[in-house]
């Protein structure tokens, strides 16, 4: 059976803009790929266009079919994570192999709060009353 896997230095998943994000990368797959790539991410989610920004990716080529590798990113200054009733910005290390559609994900959050923002539901107009211009 396939397995991927991604572990946080410490088990640390909120990070604040600037911050380092460590730790390891594991597999133990059923073939050899040709390479394996750790993404670090963000994309939105909910209405409207979904938009995706890659920010690093740390690649081994070769790796056999079993092992592991350190790795270690440092966040941007943005955009921080959220969420809200229409749409929120998830960060993400994605790991994938090459052949193959093995993917797993692990999701953090970059905040200058130590949580994610959440927004604030907005309201709907009094009938009779335009939008603010």
């Amino acid at each position: 059976m396939a397995k991927l896997g991604i572990e946080l230095n410490g088990n640390k998943t909120v990070f604040a803009p600037g911050e380092p994000v460590e730790g390891r990368i594991e597999w133990h797959l059923d073939a050899n790929p040709t390479a394996l790539e750790l993404s670090l991410l963000w994309y939105t989610s909910g209405k409207g266009t979904r938009d995706v920004g890659l920010c690093g990716t740390h690649r081994v080529e070769h790796p056999g079919s079993f092992g592991s590798d350190n790795f270690r990113f440092t966040l941007p200054p943005g955009p921080y994570s959220f969420s809200g009733r229409l749409i929120s910005l998830i960060w993400t290390l994605e790991l994938t192999s090459t052949p193959g559609d093995e993917t797993v994900r692990q999701e953090i959050v970059l905040s200058p709060t130590g949580k994610e923002i959440t927004l604030p539901a907005i309201s709907p107009m009094p009938s009779g009353q335009d939008e603010p211009s």
